[in-house]
């Protein structure tokens, strides 16, 4: 068996399936959490300031990040829900990558932000008050536990798992903020808050350059980085009927929506409507990818450069 990528062909097969559904539930459940997420935040960055704790001003502006990463994912999956039109054929399943590469150089932007602060405040400490740091850490930490449960329930998508990540480094964040007000508290140690802070910051930096990283494969029509283009393509060469595989192509259409082009030889194309249903299946519940073109040929020129196989 044998894959080529570069012959052109002539006639086309297609077999279209939708394994992904936006529903209005995961949008209202992304709408709850922004609302709880943006009120804290204030709270938050309010008691930071009030308690001089840059831990606390620190997880407040990253629970702003959250709150735009939900408000973009919100928007983005209202936008996915709406059909294809003559303008955008696919239709703009792609607003929540989009959503997902803005999420992440947001992120970027905080940590720049937080970083610059956090070394400025271990060359001149500054009082913090840790009662109301361990307060308001503990509320933050609840919170942040509601809605990183509402967004694991939730629609699986590559917008709302970027908002997941915010919401679970977040998380982390409540609890390192807890941890300074207690050792404040105990030991009046205040370098510990913008320590602490730094260590947020790698936390949300992991995931931020993972969700970019992702997103940007995803925009520039990379093969989805769980998938192999040579494992596929020869699975389908192996599919009884198939002499080889060529021109194949797999890119992410949206989170969920994973797309598949190629060109099949084959002996005639008598036999054309089993292969086709075969390979549709075969893709479709080994890799989950449910959007195939598929194009048939018995194209001599091609076959003649190819080592043939023996037929099945």
């Amino acid at each position: 068996m044998s894959i080529d990528h570069h012959t052109p062909g002539h006639s086309h097969s297609h077999s279209h399936g939708h394994g992904h559904v936006h529903t209005p539930a995961a949008g209202q459940s992304l709408i709850f959490a922004l609302v709880l997420t943006l009120s804290f935040a204030a709270i938050e960055a309010l008691a930071g300031w009030w308690s001089g704790s840059l831990a606390l001003l620190s997880d407040a502006g990253h629970m702003v990040t959250d709150s735009a990463s939900l408000g973009l994912a919100a928007l983005a999956a209202w936008l996915a829900r709406k059909p294809p039109s003559m303008r955008h054929s696919y239709g703009l399943g792609r607003a929540e990558i989009v959503s997902a590469l803005l999420n992440a150089v947001f992120m970027l932007v905080i940590i720049v932000t937080i970083t610059v602060v956090a070394v400025q405040r271990l060359r001149d400490p500054q009082p913090v008050v840790g009662e109301s740091v361990i307060v308001v850490a503990l509320i933050g930490l609840v919170i942040n536990i509601v809605v990183a449960w509402l967004l694991a329930h939730g629609e699986k998508t590559m917008n709302t798992r970027g908002a997941l990540l915010h919401v679970l480094a977040d998380l982390l964040g409540s609890i390192a903020a807890l941890i300074s007000g207690v050792v404040i508290w105990v030991t009046d140690w205040t370098p510990v808050d913008p320590l602490l802070s730094l260590v947020i910051c790698v936390l949300i930096l992991a995931s931020s350059l993972r969700l970019l990283r992702e997103a940007l494969h995803a925009l520039m029509e990379g093969v989805p980085l769980h998938l192999s283009l040579d494992e596929i393509g020869t699975a389908i060469a192996g599919v009884d009927g198939v002499r080889s595989v060529h021109d194949l192509h797999i890119w992410t259409l949206s989170s969920n929506r994973i797309a598949l082009s190629a060109h099949i030889v084959i002996d005639n194309f008598t036999r054309w409507d089993g292969i086709l249903r075969e390979i549709s299946s075969m893709l479709e519940h080994r890799f989950e990818i449910a959007h195939v073109t598929l194009q048939p040929e018995t194209n001599v020129r091609v076959l003649s450069r190819m080592p043939r196989v023996p037929t099945h």
